[in-house]
């Protein structure tokens, strides 16, 4: 390891040379407190920022160990620091002036829910902090402007430092709160299923968001205030008591007119599988953290899913047992997206009928008596729902605003007004009972075969060339073919979709090989960001890109997605 004079002195060389001379800077240098290390020097001022890391020991950062004894704790540390690096580090960016991104400093820029990322990184052994971060090498033109990033990295830098990474600097009752925060909504995680839940929304959360391009709070929004029927009072570490609606585990409708509160209240379940920071409005909206949003998705692939559960007998006589096309209708694709969340785990779906295929969830007494059933190979959702949570054990949730054909099947039904909720369950039922239910009894269908063992695409065996690109969070590109998540709502960072990409070559250049099923194959992954962390993704490279972590349903779907997938 060579120490910060070292550096200095390598900088004073290569003053005023061409621009690739920065690469002779790659390395770890020691500095008072820390160790500095150069990962990757971009070969351009114009290109992307070259990547740095800091590393703080455990007894110079002086994290006491309480603040992350649960990794749930860890994992709000790390993005509270990378919060805390972020702000110092943009106070300090263009302070260098130059060509191109010259004096860029810039980490990782966190949103609403807390996830965990490579940008920070604690070490629970040793307390040890790892941050990365990137910079744009100063220039003049293309030519190394050494004195510029001197000023970076001896002068700006270590202010970043102690004041965003070193315990003593930071404010100890904040940082306690933090953890309090994160060991209550794990809390509430751990109590849903032992009550028979699928979803907590506590009193006083606030659900609208400032506006649809924004996540922030809205400015007075109505507080949500639980209906006496479905209150539940939960006992968390810190918190104590807090009172909240308890969705159950079964069938939920939620209906109202249009403007008030549905599908707010059900981004807010959606978004319910993350934690999310203080003064979010939604820290303790917590749902069953398998649940998946499900939407028609015209136009996807789909590769040997059995959705024969509500599919079958194709005109074209196609197997729903095994069913593979590149070009899915609405309906087709929804039967699809439900019988993956399932072979993810899922055991919570979340469904808007605005973003639904009419003929997947009802088909109503007049079509059914014009196109008899033997006519019409779709089985509706309305006539499996049942079955899926008494016999699969999978929970619904469905925002209605137009058909009260699921009042039937439906165990409580909730009505939004003014985004007040009311439970309308007795009254719905009574009603419904004038209008007889929809559908007839078919009997169980076969559980669907999650028996799909794919194979490792040739096009991504060669990890050191090929090209990948997260497009914000509509997607990534890997080798320039996309990969559309767009439909994938419950993706809330541009990181994660980065980080499905390593995921999508590691299981294809190391897992696949036609005897693991997929199954088989995103466990192994997910066993791998469990022990290794985001870096294991990356094959111990120097400069680990900006990653935020994804759930394995997420990793599913972006492997169900990707166009080049082949079965054995």
């Amino acid at each position: 390891m060579h120490t910060s004079t070292d550096l200095r002195n390598l900088l004073a060389r290569i003053d005023r040379r061409s621009y690739p001379a920065y690469k002779d800077t790659r390395g770890e240098y020691q500095f008072p407190g820390y160790v500095l290390s150069i990962d990757h020097v971009q070969g351009d001022p114009f290109a992307a920022p070259s990547q740095l890391s800091v590393r703080v020991g455990g007894g110079q950062a002086g994290f006491p160990p309480q603040l992350y004894r649960l990794p749930c704790q860890r994992v709000a540390l790390q993005d509270e620091l990378t919060r805390q690096f972020g702000r110092r580090a943009g106070q300090a960016s263009f302070q260098v002036k130059g060509s191109g991104r010259s004096g860029l400093i810039s980490i990782s820029r966190c949103g609403q829910q807390v996830l965990e990322r490579t940008a920070c990184t604690l070490d629970p052994e040793t307390g040890n902090v790892l941050v990365r971060f990137e910079v744009g090498f100063p220039a003049n033109g293309r030519t190394i402007q050494a004195k510029g990033l001197e000023r970076i990295l001896f002068e700006l830098l270590p202010r970043c430092v102690e004041d965003a990474l070193l315990y003593r600097n930071l404010d100890p009752a904040r940082l306690q709160a933090i953890a309090d925060l994160a060991e209550d909504q794990h809390a509430i995680r751990q109590l849903l299923p032992q009550l028979g839940l699928c979803a907590f929304v506590a009193d006083g959360s606030i659900l609208p968001r400032a506006s649809g391009v924004s996540d922030l709070p809205m400015q007075g929004a109505v507080a949500f205030r639980s209906p006496q029927e479905l209150a539940v009072t939960l006992e968390l570490p810190h918190r104590g008591a807090v009172t909240g609606m308890g969705l159950k585990q079964g069938i939920t409708l939620i209906v109202g007119g249009g403007y008030h509160g549905k599908s707010t209240l059900l981004k807010a379940l959606e978004l319910g599988v993350y934690n999310h920071i203080a003064g979010d409005g939604r820290e303790y909206v917590v749902t069953d953290d398998t649940a998946v949003k499900i939407r028609a998705e015209d136009g996807r692939s789909i590769r040997g899913d059995d959705i024969s559960m509500f599919i079958n007998h194709l005109p074209n006589g196609k197997d729903t047992r095994r069913f593979t096309t590149e070009d899915a209708s609405g309906s087709t694709s929804q039967a699809a997206n439900v019988v993956e969340a399932m072979e993810a785990g899922a055991a919570l779906l979340l469904m808007d009928e605005d973003t639904s295929a009419t003929n997947f969830m009802i088909r109503d007494e007049l079509m059914q008596r014009v196109i008899h059933r033997d006519m019409e190979p779709i089985t509706p959702l309305l006539e499996r729902i049942g079955e899926l949570y008494h016999r699969q054990g999978v929970s619904t949730i469905i925002v209605a605003g137009s058909s009260g054909a699921y009042f039937h099947a439906a165990d409580c039904i909730l009505q939004m007004d003014r985004y007040v909720p009311k439970d309308i369950t007795a009254f719905a039922k009574q009603e419904a009972q004038a209008f007889p239910p929809v559908g007839g009894d078919l009997g169980p269908a076969p559980a669907p075969s999650f028996h799909r063992c794919p194979l490792p695409s040739p096009a991504l065996k060669s990890g050191d060339r090929i090209k990948l690109k997260a497009m914000g969070r509509d997607g990534v590109s890997v080798n320039r073919e996309n990969i559309d998540l767009r439909y994938v709502e419950q993706l809330s960072d541009e990181e994660q979709c980065a980080a499905l990409g390593y995921c999508l070559l590691y299981a294809h250049q190391r897992l696949m090989d036609g005897r693991r099923t997929l199954r088989q194959v995103v466990d192994e992954l997910d066993r791998l960001l469990e022990a290794k962390g985001l870096e294991g993704l990356c094959g111990g490279r120097a400069g680990v890109p900006f990653l935020a972590r994804p759930r394995k349903q997420e990793i599913f779907a972006c492997l169900n997605r990707y166009r080049g997938l082949k079965l054995s």
